[in-house]
């Protein structure tokens, strides 16, 4: 039952739907396409998603690195 999960996606995402969407559980981090509510939704444990969160924060910053 999806409705009782606080989902929120990226205030960045504001201008447009082309995001994710976030609800923890509290045992797990579900993810979802913004535009297909209804649709799958991947589940993963918090210490994997803190994981995939870092590998984006260290490519972002290498990224910047290289400008």
């Amino acid at each position: 039952m999806t409705q009782a999960w606080a989902w929120r996606k990226s205030s960045r995402s504001a201008q447009t739907d082309n995001c994710v969407e976030v609800a923890c559980t509290g045992v797990e981090v579900r993810v979802r396409d913004s535009k297909r509510r209804r649709g799958d939704i991947v589940a993963v444990t918090p210490a994997v998603w803190d994981s995939f969160l870092r590998s984006l924060v260290e490519a972002s910053s290498a990224r910047r690195a290289e400008s």
